[in-house]
């Protein structure tokens, strides 16, 4: 897998609810914690979801730890999406004591 670009959870904390933030999990992950504002679009969907994705500014991608988003975020960037993987994702989130939601809704 190339390089991607990547910010930790204490930098994405600095910035949460000013970021277009994806989750890429699936389902039942995102409904057992999720960082606040982010948005379900599951991994297997991202093709079929662009028109779900802003074009015009940088998205932020997370995952469980940072693999299904990294992958993600390379095909966002081949698709000329400005994309940001979070390194760690929603475990280091959690783990990091940052506030987490629960259920199927992104707040």
């Amino acid at each position: 897998m190339s390089q991607v670009p990547e910010i930790d959870v204490v930098e994405l904390g600095l910035i949460v609810g000013n970021v277009h933030l994806i989750d890429v999990r699936e389902p039942d992950e995102y409904i057992e914690a999720h960082v606040r504002g982010a948005v379900l679009i599951p991994l297997s969907t991202i093709p079929d979801s662009l028109d779900l994705i802003p074009a015009d500014r940088t998205v932020h991608v997370i995952c469980a730890a940072g693999a299904r988003s990294a992958r993600a975020v390379e095909f966002l960037l081949a698709q000329g999406i400005d994309a940001v993987n979070i390194a760690g994702g929603t475990s280091a989130w959690v783990n990091s004591g940052a506030e987490f939601v629960t259920g199927p809704d992104p707040v």
